[in-house]
């Protein structure tokens, strides 16, 4: 503090003597006042620029020639100093006193050329001097260049990990290499200098890379406000970014990510393209969390002070790198939308959401903005994205022709792939909750759903999906010209919706009032299944009193007994082709057939049974039409089950 206090007061002292001194010679008078006050203040005090520009001042009103012969002995010495440095071939800052030295000569420059400049002198050899100066500076300024190259190059050797920096912990031997490379690096080619790249470390990603040692930071910091303050920030910008790009871009492609154009990403057939996306969220993750912070730390280091030229090479550092992982989200937004791809642009989507703080926060300067606006822009087309796949899925429900019936009226394709579609895409049920409230305009067909007029978008969404599919199954079911075996598909395909819906979120969305509507349905077909299919058997079971009479003609009772044995086994032998794929539903309709015909058919033999001519006629035991009906339902003759 005494010493900065020390270098105001002397500055404020040389500035007085200069702006009062109408010339050389008075300012000579001005400093030995001062020097008597205090010998800091001694002429011997000014540095050789100091000199010359108040030798300026005093000649900006006139041409002087001892203002040329000041400026000229100033210019002379600096020229010897820095010469010396510039022409070196062994590095400036491998000696911590030359790099003083140099430094306080580049100073010494800068302010000359300032003072120099700003003194407005018209002699043509001073401003030859002044053109002296600023080749010497150029001169000067290449040097720095390259000792800034060679302290990036050499320090980055020795970056080390830390978690997290803030701790001051650190974990040098945590590597982003999943490879062991110590062969190559024993057996490459030595001359070959290596670039230290950062690789993956798992899923935790509170770390942040020291990529440069402390005191090559503060070195490189010193050279860059040299380099910004005589208008070389361009090119300090450039060489900084020149290394620290060619590190991140190294360390991505040690993550596996593919640099792939928007079209190349495109052609990818969707398996490899699947690959990708995992590969991508990864590597997003890492440059999101710990790459770009630690070059942003980094830059905010080196260039303290200077926070334009900070942005401007963290922007020059990262944005090639930003642009290949934007570029490939974007690839994902503006692709097919097929609706098996809907998961993997989810995964796309909520990796973009749950970053966008990141990007908030590392791209808010003016360099960054428009790649902050452009991650905001493409994560709104992967939410466009996935509402437009699913009005693919309800285009497919649509489109999905009336073919062959299914055998035995089983559950159809389409319902199975629609409901566990549905099943799987509600697990990320927040996302797409947030999805469809931004922006969503539901189509009118939408109105017919009065039920759901309060419901969220996304229920809204859903019902309508069920909705067009089971609109689709009862034109499917019309292909069916037997009336149980369209009850039988109405059935099937009902109650695995209901089962699908049930205890999931799927369910919370579509509510418990369609549960309670959809059950009834299924109660319904099994309703008009059971009398479509046993009516016939029923029908022969029933007697009128005047067939029992007493003088009755015991043909018509046997051959009511005859057909009935006929029409049992002909419908058992349909109904064991049917196709029932849930196990508690035919247990439901095993007892509910049961109860139609067993009872009946008990009454109807008691009865026949009472006219004498009937009594030694065989009928099939009671115990074994209730063993047919078990086998039917659920024994070796039982309707077939099906997959779920």
């Amino acid at each position: 503090m005494a010493e900065n206090g020390e270098e105001k007061l002397l500055a404020v002292a040389r500035h007085i003597a200069k702006t009062l001194g109408r010339d050389e010679s008075m300012a000579d008078d001005i400093l030995q006042i001062f020097s008597n006050f205090d010998g800091r203040f001694s002429r011997d005090k000014l540095s050789p620029s100091e000199k010359a520009a108040a030798a300026a001042v005093a000649a900006a009103d006139a041409d002087n020639p001892r203002a040329y012969a000041a400026l000229d002995r100033a210019l002379n010495e600096l020229e010897r100093q820095i010469s010396h440095f510039v022409t070196s071939d062994n590095p400036i800052w491998a000696d911590a006193a030359d790099a003083s030295a140099f430094l306080d000569a580049v100073d010494e420059l800068i302010a000359a050329v300032r003072d120099w400049t700003s003194a407005s002198a018209t002699d043509k050899a001073v401003l030859a001097c002044l053109g002296r100066a600023e080749d010497l500076m150029q001169q000067a300024m290449f040097r720095l260049e390259d000792e800034f190259r060679s302290l990036m190059e050499v320090g980055g050797e020795s970056f080390e990990l830390s978690r997290p920096y803030g701790r001051g912990e650190s974990n040098g031997d945590l590597s982003f290499d999943s490879e062991d490379e110590d062969d190559d690096e024993q057996g490459g080619d030595g001359d070959e200098r290596q670039v230290p790249v950062a690789q993956p470390l798992g899923d935790d990603f509170d770390i942040v890379i020291d990529a440069l040692p402390s005191g090559t930071i503060s070195d490189l910091h010193e050279i860059a406000k040299r380099m910004v303050a005589a208008g070389f920030a361009k090119e300090c910008s450039h060489v900084y970014s020149s290394c620290r790009r060619e590190f991140l871009e190294e360390s991505m492609s040690r993550l596996g990510l593919q640099k792939l154009s928007i079209e190349e990403a495109q052609k990818l057939p969707w398996q490899d393209l699947e690959d990708e996306i995992d590969r991508w969220m990864k590597a997003m993750k890492v440059a999101l969390y710990i790459l770009f912070p630690s070059e942003r730390r980094l830059c905010d280091r080196v260039f303290f002070g200077l926070s334009s030229a900070a942005d401007l090479c963290f922007m020059e550092v990262y944005r090639g790198c930003a642009i290949q992982l934007l570029n490939f989200a974007d690839a994902v937004a503006i692709g097919s939308r097929a609706p098996e791809r809907l998961f993997k642009v989810l995964d796309v989507f909520e990796t973009m959401r749950d970053l966008m703080p990141e990007f908030e926060s590392l791209f808010s300067d003016q360099y960054c903005l428009f790649l902050r606006n452009e991650a905001v822009a493409i994560w709104k087309r992967l939410g466009e994205a996935i509402r437009g796949i699913f009005m693919e899925l309800e285009n497919l429900i649509r489109r999905d022709p009336v073919k062959a019936a299914v055998p035995g009226g089983g559950l159809h394709p389409i319902t199975r792939y629609v409901m566990n579609y549905l099943r799987a895409a509600c697990r990320s049920r927040p996302t797409l909750e947030q999805i469809f409230e931004e922006n969503i305009v539901s189509p009118k067909e939408y109105s017919d759903l009065d039920s759901r007029a309060s419901s969220s978008s996304l229920s809204v969404q859903m019902a309508w999906v069920m909705e067009l599919l089971e609109s689709n199954l009862e034109a499917k079911s019309k292909i069916y010209r037997d009336s149980a075996l369209c009850s039988v598909f109405m059935m099937n395909n009902g109650r695995y919706l209901v089962e699908k819906v049930k205890g999931n979120d799927l369910g919370l969305l579509l509510g418990e009032d369609w549960i309670r509507k959809h059950t009834a349905k299924v109660r319904q077909y099994q309703t008009n299944y059971l009398r479509n299919s046993w009516n016939k058997v029923l029908g022969v079971l029933k007697l009128d009193n005047a067939s029992l009479a007493p003088n009755a003609d015991t043909r018509f009772l046997k051959e009511r007994v005859k057909l009935f044995n006929v029409y049992f086994e002909d419908t058992c032998r349909v109904q064991s082709s049917r196709v029932i794929f849930d196990e508690q539903l035919r247990e439901d309709l095993r007892i509910s057939a049961t109860k139609l015909l067993v009872p009946a058919y008990e009454t109807f033999v008691g009865r026949l049974q009472g006219v004498a001519e009937m009594r030694k006629h065989s009928f099939k035991p009671v115990e074994e039409i209730k063993a047919r009906m078990d086998e039917l339902f659920r024994g070796r003759g039982a309707l077939g089950g099906g997959r779920k």
